[in-house]
């Protein structure tokens, strides 16, 4: 295990993208910003969205191929119902990018927030500019 920075380490596996998805999820929930499209918006069923989002994150990162799904669909759906923003993707973004510098650091962890980053521009632009 490489240690960086702050004992923090890089993301290196499954254990690792839960403990990730599961402190941004708190933050989220959390957020005045963004929470209530989780809390109000929609129902998050909790015990069923987190293992997709471990999946997807797995997948994102590591290429596992454990993830099938339509997030673009599901987003635009959410859309429909309580019209998102550019600062709701601006403040998601900085949730995952902060809760990714807390818990890790190296070359996955980069990666992850690159990731990130290009995932919510192609919402953005595919949900708030083709409606």
């Amino acid at each position: 295990m490489l240690h960086t920075a702050n004992n923090r380490t890089d993301i290196t596996n499954r254990q690792d993208i839960e403990r990730l998805v599961n402190q941004f999820y708190d933050a989220v929930k959390a957020d005045a910003t963004i929470g209530y499209f989780f809390t109000e918006a929609v129902a998050v069923n909790w015990e069923k969205h987190l293992p997709i989002m471990y999946a997807f994150w797995e997948n994102v990162l590591f290429h596992t191929g454990g993830y099938s799904g339509n997030p673009m669909e599901r987003h635009k759906q959410l859309h429909h119902q309580s019209a998102m923003e550019p600062a709701h993707f601006e403040q998601w973004l900085y949730l995952f990018s902060q809760t990714v510098d807390r818990l890790f650091a190296g070359d996955n962890a980069e990666t992850i927030k690159q990731r990130a980053t290009s995932i919510a521009t192609v919402m953005q632009l595919k949900i708030l500019h083709h409606q």
